[in-house]
Protein backbone atom coordinates (compact mmCIF):
# COMPACT_ATOMS: atom_id res chain seq x y z
CA UNK A 1 0.00 0.00 0.00
CA UNK A 2 2.85 2.05 1.02
CA UNK A 3 3.84 1.64 -2.96
CA UNK A 4 1.07 3.09 -4.31
CA UNK A 5 1.00 6.16 -1.85
CA UNK A 6 4.20 6.71 -3.10
CA UNK A 7 3.68 6.10 -6.71
CA UNK A 8 0.48 8.25 -6.35
CA UNK A 9 2.70 11.51 -4.35
CA UNK A 10 5.19 11.06 -7.35
CA UNK A 11 2.77 11.62 -10.20
CA UNK A 12 0.86 13.90 -8.81
CA UNK A 13 4.01 15.59 -8.46
CA UNK A 14 4.75 15.40 -11.67
CA UNK A 15 1.02 17.04 -12.91
CA UNK A 16 1.40 19.54 -10.39
CA UNK A 17 4.88 20.66 -12.04
CA UNK A 18 3.45 20.68 -15.57
CA UNK A 19 0.30 22.46 -14.63
CA UNK A 20 2.75 25.26 -12.82
CA UNK A 21 5.75 25.33 -14.66
CA UNK A 22 5.91 23.92 -17.63
CA UNK A 23 5.02 27.25 -19.62
CA UNK A 24 1.05 26.92 -19.53
CA UNK A 25 1.18 24.60 -22.06
CA UNK A 26 -2.31 23.80 -21.69
CA UNK A 27 -3.66 27.12 -21.98
CA UNK A 28 -5.11 28.04 -25.29
CA UNK A 29 -4.98 32.12 -25.16
CA UNK A 30 -2.21 32.62 -27.54
CA UNK A 31 -4.34 34.17 -30.19
CA UNK A 32 -2.26 36.32 -32.97
CA UNK A 33 -1.12 39.58 -31.82
CA UNK A 34 -3.07 42.04 -34.02
CA UNK A 35 -1.95 45.71 -33.52
CA UNK A 36 -4.57 47.28 -36.85
CA UNK A 37 -3.57 48.12 -39.48
CA UNK A 38 0.05 48.45 -40.75
CA UNK A 39 0.85 51.90 -41.58
CA UNK A 40 3.56 50.68 -44.40
CA UNK A 41 2.49 48.42 -47.22
CA UNK A 42 4.72 45.34 -46.89
CA UNK A 43 5.21 43.24 -50.74
CA UNK A 44 4.00 39.38 -50.09
CA UNK A 45 4.86 36.17 -51.56
CA UNK A 46 2.30 33.31 -50.84
CA UNK A 47 4.11 29.95 -51.74
CA UNK A 48 1.63 27.14 -51.91
CA UNK A 49 3.86 23.59 -51.75
CA UNK A 50 1.54 21.01 -53.11
CA UNK A 51 1.62 17.77 -54.47
CA UNK A 52 -1.40 15.64 -55.46
CA UNK A 53 -4.05 18.24 -54.35
CA UNK A 54 -6.34 18.56 -56.69
CA UNK A 55 -9.41 17.54 -54.21
CA UNK A 56 -8.91 19.83 -51.84
CA UNK A 57 -7.37 23.11 -54.09
CA UNK A 58 -10.99 23.67 -55.33
CA UNK A 59 -12.03 24.33 -51.20
CA UNK A 60 -9.14 26.49 -50.36
CA UNK A 61 -7.20 28.06 -53.46
CA UNK A 62 -10.20 30.64 -54.32
CA UNK A 63 -10.10 31.98 -51.12
CA UNK A 64 -6.34 32.23 -50.78
CA UNK A 65 -6.55 34.31 -54.24
CA UNK A 66 -9.77 36.69 -52.68
CA UNK A 67 -7.23 37.80 -49.74
CA UNK A 68 -7.20 41.93 -49.13
CA UNK A 69 -3.34 42.55 -48.62
CA UNK A 70 -1.48 45.48 -47.21
CA UNK A 71 0.63 45.21 -49.52
CA UNK A 72 1.72 44.39 -53.27
CA UNK A 73 0.91 40.64 -53.45
CA UNK A 74 1.32 37.33 -55.54
CA UNK A 75 0.53 33.73 -55.21
CA UNK A 76 3.22 30.97 -55.88
CA UNK A 77 1.78 27.54 -56.17
CA UNK A 78 4.83 25.28 -56.62
CA UNK A 79 2.96 21.92 -58.12
CA UNK A 80 5.65 19.38 -56.69
CA UNK A 81 5.54 16.44 -59.66
CA UNK A 82 1.63 16.14 -59.38
CA UNK A 83 0.08 13.62 -61.33
CA UNK A 84 -3.49 14.45 -60.52
CA UNK A 85 -3.63 17.61 -62.52
CA UNK A 86 -3.15 20.07 -59.48
CA UNK A 87 -1.19 22.40 -61.80
CA UNK A 88 -3.68 22.52 -64.96
CA UNK A 89 -6.48 22.86 -61.99
CA UNK A 90 -5.17 25.76 -59.93
CA UNK A 91 -4.48 27.88 -63.21
CA UNK A 92 -8.37 27.16 -63.61
CA UNK A 93 -9.64 27.97 -60.46
CA UNK A 94 -7.73 31.17 -60.86
CA UNK A 95 -9.67 32.44 -63.55
CA UNK A 96 -13.24 31.05 -62.45
CA UNK A 97 -13.19 32.17 -58.58
CA UNK A 98 -13.08 36.18 -59.23
CA UNK A 99 -9.23 36.13 -57.89
CA UNK A 100 -7.89 39.65 -56.92
CA UNK A 101 -4.63 38.34 -56.40
CA UNK A 102 -1.79 37.02 -59.14
CA UNK A 103 -1.07 33.36 -59.26
CA UNK A 104 1.48 31.98 -60.80
CA UNK A 105 1.98 27.86 -61.52
CA UNK A 106 5.41 26.37 -61.39
CA UNK A 107 7.29 22.86 -61.20
CA UNK A 108 11.18 22.81 -59.41
CA UNK A 109 11.42 19.27 -60.64
CA UNK A 110 12.75 16.66 -58.73
CA UNK A 111 14.58 17.22 -55.88
CA UNK A 112 18.53 17.38 -55.54
CA UNK A 113 19.94 14.75 -53.11
CA UNK A 114 19.54 15.63 -49.51
CA UNK A 115 16.22 17.87 -49.82
CA UNK A 116 12.72 16.92 -49.16
CA UNK A 117 10.22 17.41 -51.74
CA UNK A 118 8.51 19.95 -49.39
CA UNK A 119 11.61 21.94 -48.78
CA UNK A 120 12.76 22.25 -52.17
CA UNK A 121 9.28 23.15 -52.66
CA UNK A 122 9.33 26.09 -50.95
CA UNK A 123 13.03 27.12 -51.99
CA UNK A 124 12.01 27.11 -55.36
CA UNK A 125 8.61 29.30 -54.60
CA UNK A 126 10.91 31.42 -52.90
CA UNK A 127 13.54 31.99 -55.60
CA UNK A 128 10.34 33.05 -58.11
CA UNK A 129 9.32 35.55 -55.37
CA UNK A 130 12.39 37.14 -55.61
CA UNK A 131 12.89 40.64 -53.15
CA UNK A 132 9.93 40.78 -50.78
CA UNK A 133 9.30 41.66 -48.03
CA UNK A 134 7.42 38.77 -46.35
CA UNK A 135 6.81 35.45 -47.81
CA UNK A 136 4.00 33.23 -46.57
CA UNK A 137 4.55 29.50 -46.87
CA UNK A 138 1.05 28.15 -46.54
CA UNK A 139 0.03 24.11 -47.33
CA UNK A 140 -2.25 23.47 -50.01
CA UNK A 141 -5.20 21.93 -48.17
CA UNK A 142 -5.75 25.55 -45.72
CA UNK A 143 -8.47 27.33 -46.44
CA UNK A 144 -7.56 31.43 -45.24
CA UNK A 145 -11.19 33.24 -43.72
CA UNK A 146 -11.29 36.87 -45.21
CA UNK A 147 -8.92 39.29 -43.91
CA UNK A 148 -7.03 36.32 -42.59
CA UNK A 149 -3.60 37.20 -44.34
CA UNK A 150 -4.10 40.76 -43.68
CA UNK A 151 -3.61 40.09 -39.82
CA UNK A 152 -0.83 38.06 -39.93
CA UNK A 153 1.26 40.61 -41.73
CA UNK A 154 -0.31 43.12 -38.94
CA UNK A 155 0.75 40.99 -36.28
CA UNK A 156 4.76 40.68 -37.90
CA UNK A 157 4.66 44.34 -38.68
CA UNK A 158 4.07 44.36 -34.69
CA UNK A 159 7.92 43.70 -34.23
CA UNK A 160 7.45 39.77 -35.29
CA UNK A 161 10.10 37.78 -37.66
CA UNK A 162 8.14 34.55 -37.94
CA UNK A 163 4.17 34.32 -37.18
CA UNK A 164 2.70 30.92 -37.46
CA UNK A 165 -0.64 29.57 -36.71
CA UNK A 166 -1.82 25.81 -35.55
CA UNK A 167 -4.73 25.98 -38.56
CA UNK A 168 -8.07 24.62 -36.83
CA UNK A 169 -8.16 20.67 -37.74
CA UNK A 170 -11.37 18.98 -39.12
CA UNK A 171 -13.06 17.03 -36.13
CA UNK A 172 -15.62 15.93 -38.28
CA UNK A 173 -15.00 12.02 -37.83
CA UNK A 174 -15.27 9.96 -34.97
CA UNK A 175 -11.56 9.41 -35.13
CA UNK A 176 -10.66 13.05 -35.71
CA UNK A 177 -12.98 13.94 -32.76
CA UNK A 178 -11.08 11.32 -30.46
CA UNK A 179 -7.17 12.45 -31.40
CA UNK A 180 -6.91 15.84 -33.22
CA UNK A 181 -7.44 17.67 -29.90
CA UNK A 182 -4.52 15.39 -28.83
CA UNK A 183 -2.66 15.92 -31.28
CA UNK A 184 -2.31 19.75 -30.94
CA UNK A 185 -2.65 19.72 -26.84
CA UNK A 186 0.77 16.95 -27.16
CA UNK A 187 2.06 19.55 -29.49
CA UNK A 188 1.66 21.90 -27.26
CA UNK A 189 3.32 19.71 -24.08
CA UNK A 190 6.49 19.42 -26.58
CA UNK A 191 6.48 23.38 -27.27
CA UNK A 192 4.63 25.58 -25.37
CA UNK A 193 3.50 28.52 -27.14
CA UNK A 194 4.26 31.02 -24.40
CA UNK A 195 7.95 29.91 -23.91
CA UNK A 196 8.19 29.40 -28.41
CA UNK A 197 6.42 33.19 -28.00
CA UNK A 198 9.41 34.45 -25.23
CA UNK A 199 13.19 35.33 -26.85
CA UNK A 200 14.40 34.43 -23.89
CA UNK A 201 13.87 30.84 -24.36
CA UNK A 202 15.49 28.60 -26.54
CA UNK A 203 12.18 26.75 -27.48
CA UNK A 204 10.98 27.45 -30.77
CA UNK A 205 8.18 25.77 -32.93
CA UNK A 206 6.31 26.80 -36.07
CA UNK A 207 2.69 25.08 -37.50
CA UNK A 208 3.96 24.29 -41.13
CA UNK A 209 0.21 25.17 -42.80
CA UNK A 210 0.91 28.81 -42.09
CA UNK A 211 4.18 30.51 -41.81
CA UNK A 212 4.43 34.34 -42.41
CA UNK A 213 8.67 34.82 -42.28
CA UNK A 214 10.35 38.38 -43.05
CA UNK A 215 12.50 37.48 -46.45
CA UNK A 216 15.47 39.28 -44.14
CA UNK A 217 15.30 37.29 -41.22
CA UNK A 218 14.58 34.49 -43.23
CA UNK A 219 18.47 34.74 -45.38
CA UNK A 220 19.58 35.38 -42.31
CA UNK A 221 19.25 31.99 -40.89
CA UNK A 222 20.40 30.55 -43.68
CA UNK A 223 17.28 29.91 -46.36
CA UNK A 224 15.10 27.38 -46.73
CA UNK A 225 18.38 25.46 -47.45
CA UNK A 226 19.63 25.63 -44.03
CA UNK A 227 16.30 23.51 -43.27
CA UNK A 228 16.54 21.50 -46.66
CA UNK A 229 16.65 18.14 -45.28
CA UNK A 230 14.13 18.51 -42.75
CA UNK A 231 11.02 15.60 -42.57
CA UNK A 232 9.72 18.14 -39.39
CA UNK A 233 10.40 21.44 -42.07
CA UNK A 234 8.42 23.90 -39.46
CA UNK A 235 9.82 23.31 -35.84
CA UNK A 236 13.45 23.30 -38.33
CA UNK A 237 12.63 27.00 -39.97
CA UNK A 238 11.04 27.93 -36.28
CA UNK A 239 14.47 27.26 -34.55
CA UNK A 240 16.61 28.10 -37.50
CA UNK A 241 15.04 31.84 -37.33
CA UNK A 242 15.22 32.06 -33.88
CA UNK A 243 18.91 30.91 -33.88
CA UNK A 244 19.50 33.71 -35.85
CA UNK A 245 18.09 36.27 -33.70
CA UNK A 246 15.03 36.15 -35.11
CA UNK A 247 11.49 36.99 -32.78
CA UNK A 248 9.24 34.46 -33.37
CA UNK A 249 5.62 33.78 -32.29
CA UNK A 250 3.10 30.46 -32.41
CA UNK A 251 -0.86 30.39 -31.25
CA UNK A 252 -3.69 29.03 -32.20
CA UNK A 253 -5.96 29.78 -35.67
CA UNK A 254 -9.22 31.92 -35.80
CA UNK A 255 -9.11 32.21 -39.68
CA UNK A 256 -6.77 29.11 -40.90
CA UNK A 257 -8.47 25.79 -40.72
CA UNK A 258 -7.13 22.96 -42.31
CA UNK A 259 -9.88 20.62 -45.13
CA UNK A 260 -7.85 17.59 -44.53
CA UNK A 261 -9.52 14.92 -44.17
CA UNK A 262 -8.71 11.87 -41.66
CA UNK A 263 -11.98 9.32 -41.19
CA UNK A 264 -10.43 6.33 -40.25
CA UNK A 265 -8.30 5.90 -37.42
CA UNK A 266 -5.15 3.73 -40.40
CA UNK A 267 -5.35 7.24 -41.65
CA UNK A 268 -4.87 9.27 -38.44
CA UNK A 269 -2.39 6.44 -37.31
CA UNK A 270 -0.50 7.22 -40.97
CA UNK A 271 -0.18 10.97 -40.36
CA UNK A 272 1.27 10.48 -36.67
CA UNK A 273 3.69 8.37 -36.78
CA UNK A 274 5.33 9.00 -40.15
CA UNK A 275 7.10 11.57 -38.07
CA UNK A 276 6.57 10.66 -34.63
CA UNK A 277 10.33 9.05 -34.51
CA UNK A 278 11.90 11.46 -36.66
CA UNK A 279 10.27 14.35 -34.13
CA UNK A 280 12.54 12.05 -31.04
CA UNK A 281 15.72 12.50 -33.76
CA UNK A 282 15.64 8.83 -34.30
CA UNK A 283 17.21 8.08 -30.66
CA UNK A 284 16.42 5.20 -29.01
CA UNK A 285 17.40 6.41 -25.82
CA UNK A 286 14.28 9.49 -26.41
CA UNK A 287 11.88 6.70 -27.78
CA UNK A 288 12.07 4.76 -24.33
CA UNK A 289 12.09 8.23 -22.05
CA UNK A 290 9.09 9.62 -24.11
CA UNK A 291 7.14 5.57 -23.65
CA UNK A 292 7.88 6.01 -20.31
CA UNK A 293 7.09 9.54 -19.72
CA UNK A 294 3.64 8.90 -21.54
CA UNK A 295 2.86 5.82 -19.31
CA UNK A 296 3.75 7.54 -16.26
CA UNK A 297 1.86 10.74 -16.84
CA UNK A 298 -1.08 9.80 -18.76
CA UNK A 299 -1.65 6.06 -17.77
CA UNK A 300 -0.34 6.52 -14.20
CA UNK A 301 -3.07 8.15 -12.96
CA UNK A 302 -5.52 5.36 -13.94
CA UNK A 303 -3.74 2.96 -12.59
CA UNK A 304 -3.05 4.32 -9.09
CA UNK A 305 -6.80 4.96 -8.65
CA UNK A 306 -7.73 1.44 -9.84
CA UNK A 307 -5.25 0.05 -7.59
CA UNK A 308 -6.57 2.05 -4.43
CA UNK A 309 -10.30 1.43 -4.94
CA UNK A 310 -8.83 -2.62 -5.56
CA UNK A 311 -7.32 -2.48 -2.40
CA UNK A 312 -9.70 -0.29 -0.27
CA UNK A 313 -6.75 2.27 0.31
CA UNK A 314 -8.40 5.90 0.32
CA UNK A 315 -4.86 7.95 0.33
CA UNK A 316 -3.57 6.33 -3.05
CA UNK A 317 -7.26 6.33 -4.44
CA UNK A 318 -7.57 10.34 -3.36
CA UNK A 319 -4.34 10.90 -4.79
CA UNK A 320 -4.83 9.12 -8.40
CA UNK A 321 -8.41 10.60 -8.57
CA UNK A 322 -6.91 14.05 -8.11
CA UNK A 323 -4.13 13.44 -10.47
CA UNK A 324 -6.70 12.41 -13.31
CA UNK A 325 -8.88 15.18 -12.37
CA UNK A 326 -5.65 17.58 -13.02
CA UNK A 327 -4.78 16.21 -16.35
CA UNK A 328 -8.07 16.22 -17.18
CA UNK A 329 -8.55 19.56 -16.56
CA UNK A 330 -5.25 20.57 -18.81
CA UNK A 331 -7.09 18.81 -21.59
CA UNK A 332 -10.60 21.11 -21.44
CA UNK A 333 -9.26 24.19 -22.89
CA UNK A 334 -7.96 22.39 -26.44
CA UNK A 335 -11.53 20.66 -26.13
CA UNK A 336 -13.46 23.40 -25.99
CA UNK A 337 -11.47 25.43 -28.87
CA UNK A 338 -12.21 22.30 -31.42
CA UNK A 339 -16.16 22.48 -29.68
CA UNK A 340 -16.03 19.24 -27.91
CA UNK A 341 -17.48 18.56 -24.84
CA UNK A 342 -14.86 18.76 -21.34
CA UNK A 343 -16.44 15.48 -20.50
CA UNK A 344 -14.30 14.29 -23.20
CA UNK A 345 -10.87 14.71 -21.10
CA UNK A 346 -11.30 12.28 -18.95
CA UNK A 347 -10.73 9.83 -22.12
CA UNK A 348 -7.24 11.21 -22.46
CA UNK A 349 -5.48 8.16 -21.21
CA UNK A 350 -6.91 5.89 -24.06
CA UNK A 351 -5.92 8.74 -26.33
CA UNK A 352 -2.53 8.72 -24.75
CA UNK A 353 -2.48 4.69 -25.10
CA UNK A 354 -2.94 4.89 -29.15
CA UNK A 355 -0.31 7.92 -29.49
CA UNK A 356 2.38 5.89 -27.36
CA UNK A 357 1.85 2.32 -29.67
CA UNK A 358 1.71 5.04 -32.93
CA UNK A 359 5.21 6.41 -31.66
CA UNK A 360 6.43 2.67 -31.35
CA UNK A 361 5.19 1.86 -34.90
CA UNK A 362 6.92 4.79 -35.97
CA UNK A 363 9.92 3.68 -34.62
CA UNK A 364 9.35 -0.20 -35.76
CA UNK A 365 9.06 1.30 -39.54
CA UNK A 366 12.36 3.33 -38.91
CA UNK A 367 13.87 0.03 -37.96
CA UNK A 368 12.26 -1.94 -40.52
CA UNK A 369 14.16 0.67 -43.12
CA UNK A 370 11.04 2.11 -44.03
CA UNK A 371 11.62 5.82 -42.92
CA UNK A 372 9.03 8.83 -43.53
CA UNK A 373 6.57 8.89 -46.27
CA UNK A 374 4.35 11.17 -48.38
CA UNK A 375 2.40 10.74 -50.88
CA UNK A 376 4.32 8.27 -52.67
CA UNK A 377 7.70 10.05 -51.62
CA UNK A 378 9.97 8.25 -49.00
CA UNK A 379 12.91 9.74 -47.11
CA UNK A 380 16.00 7.91 -45.47
CA UNK A 381 15.28 7.01 -41.78
CA UNK A 382 18.57 9.16 -41.00
CA UNK A 383 16.32 12.81 -41.57
CA UNK A 384 16.02 14.79 -38.49
CA UNK A 385 14.41 17.53 -37.38
CA UNK A 386 17.51 19.53 -37.95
Amino acid sequence: MLGWTVAGGTVLAVWLWLLVLHGGFWRTDQRLPVRGTPASRPSLAIVVPARREAGVLPRTLPALLRQECPGPTRVILVDDASDDGTGALAESLASTSGAVLPLTVTSPGAPPEGWTGKTWAMAHGLARAAEVDYVLFTDADIVHAPGSVRDLVAAAEGGYDLVSQMARLRTDSRWERLLVPAFVYFFALLFPFRRVNDPAARTAAAAGGCVLVRHGALARAGGVEAVRGAVIDDVALARAVKRAGGRIWLGLAEKVRSVRSYPRLGDLWHMISRTAYTQLRYSPALLGATVVGLVVVFLGPVVVTSAGLALGALLPSLLGAGCWLIMAGTFVPMLRYHGRPGVAAFLLPATAVLYTLMTLDSARRHRCGRGASWKGRSYPASRTVE
